[in-house]
């Protein structure tokens, strides 16, 4: 049996999301979510995935957009 992987990356996570059928817009709109309700677990979250400093400031600045 194969041991599970403790991380999985960005990549993984939106490839599920879109193979539930999940686009751009609403995968921006669940982030946007998140980030709002759950400033915390969002960080750890972004942590926990191993994301750099740059790609979270990056990530966070399209949500900060979307929201305009």
């Amino acid at each position: 049996m194969m041991e599970p992987r403790k991380k999985v990356t960005i990549e993984e996570r939106n490839s599920r999301f879109r193979a539930l059928g999940v686009d751009d817009n609403l995968l921006g709109h669940w982030h946007t979510l998140f980030e709002r309700e759950n400033p915390s677990g969002h960080e750890s979250f972004q942590e926990w995935l191993g994301l750099p400093e740059e790609r979270t400031a990056q990530v966070c600045s399209k949500s900060a957009e979307s929201k305009k």
